[in-house]
């Protein structure tokens, strides 16, 4: 049951942040930013935010640093929007899987041409 619980939560507080970066947070080291997924604790004492930032490196940690400063305001956001009793930890990695998946789209795709000529 409790699993249930914080899957739900888990999709709040990414439906909720990904309006509130895209529409409220005003930092210019905001790049083009999608929230690919947060994982909620059990106890909903913390949520990892994973997210895929369009840019380079330099891009990638302005756009972290961004998002720590305004960790307070998006988490008393979501605290007022999702109404939870006690409302998680935020902490923003970035997620590798979408890069990591075109990379070998792209290794899959020479390995395909070495075998037709």
């Amino acid at each position: 049951m409790a699993k249930n619980r914080t899957g739900r939560v888990g999709e709040e507080i990414k439906k909720e942040l990904s309006v509130m970066i895209q529409r409220e947070l005003k930092d210019p080291r905001i790049g083009f930013v999608t929230v690919t997924g947060v994982d909620v604790t059990s106890d909903l004492s913390q949520a990892k935010v994973y997210l895929s930032v369009f840019g380079d490196e330099e891009q990638k940690k302005g756009t972290l640093k961004a998002l720590d400063k305004a960790t307070g305001f998006l988490r008393t956001e979501i605290g007022k929007r999702i109404r939870l009793r006690h409302t998680p930890e935020l902490i923003f990695k970035i997620d590798e899987s979408i890069a990591y998946g075109s990379h070998i789209e792209k290794l899959l795709g020479e390995i395909s041409e070495e075998g037709e000529n």
